[in-house]
C-alpha cells in the first residue's frame, strides 16, 4: 500500500492548448470530484505556456520538470481531444519530452478523450494506450471517451450531462483503487517494471 502519511498524487497532462479546450474542461471535472470526494492531490499539467522542444533538440527546463512531475506522481491520466483520427501532436509532444526510459514507464495511467464526433474519441484513445504501453506504462482498462463534446458543457464550463461526470468519477475512482492495491512504498510494481 502507499504511505498512509502521503497524499496519493496523480498528474493529469492536458493534450490541447486551445484557449477554452474541452479537454481543460473534462479535467476541471475530475479535479473537483478528486479534491471533494477522493482525497487525492490532482495536478493538472496544462502546457499552453511551457516550452517543450520538439525531439531531437534536447530537453527544456520545462521538459524537465514535467518528467519529475510525472516521475513522482502515483499515477497519471493523459487526456486528449480526437484530431484527423488520433490523439493530439500536443500529446505526443508531451509524451516525446518525458525521456528516456519514459518517466511513464511502470505507471498506471487512464485515458480520457473528447471529441466533437457522435462516436467519441475512440481512435485516439487506441492509438494513445498503443504508445503508452510501448513506453511500459500501465494502461487500465475502461478508457472514457466523450462523444458531441461541445454539447456537454455549458459557456462557463459547467458539465450538463451527468452520464459523462459519473464516467469521470468512475476513472478516477478506478485509478486510485488501482493504484492504491497494486502499489507499496516497497515494493511497487512501478520499481518492478522500471528495474526489468
Amino acid at each position: 500500500m502507499l504511505d498512509a502519511k502521503k497524499k496519493m498524487t496523480i498528474v493529469a497532462l492536458q493534450g490541447s492548448v486551445r484557449p477554452e479546450n474541452n479537454t481543460g474542461k473534462a479535467l476541471a471535472v475530475a479535479k473537483r470530484f478528486a479534491d471533494e470526494h477522493l482525497e487525492v492531490d490532482l495536478k493538472i499539467i496544462d502546457p499552453t505556456d511551457l516550452t517543450l522542444p520538439l525531439p531531437g533538440r534536447g530537453a527544456s527546463e520545462d521538459a524537465n520538470w514535467i518528467q519529475s512531475e510525472v516521475r513522482e506522481a502515483d499515477a497519471i491520466i493523459l487526456a486528449t481531444p480526437e484530431y484527423h483520427g488520433s490523439y493530439s501532436s500536443v500529446m505526443k509532444l508531451l509524451i516525446d519530452n518525458l525521456g528516456f526510459p519514459s518517466a511513464l514507464k511502470g505507471k498506471p495511467i487512464a485515458l480520457l478523450g473528447v471529441a466533437g464526433g457522435r462516436i467519441g474519441a475512440i481512435k485516439a484513445l487506441e492509438h494513445l494506450r498503443s504508445v503508452a504501453s510501448h513506453v511500459g506504462a500501465l494502461v487500465l482498462p475502461g478508457p472514457v471517451s466523450i462523444a458531441n463534446v461541445r454539447a456537454k458543457f455549458d459557456d462557463d464550463g459547467k458539465l450538463l450531462d451527468e452520464q459523462v461526470q459519473s464516467m469521470i468519477e468512475q476513472l478516477l475512482e478506478n485509478l486510485k483503487d488501482y493504484t492504491l492495491r497494486h502499489t507499496c512504498p516497497k515494493n511497487t510494481l512501478e520499481s518492478f517494471v522500471r528495474e526489468r
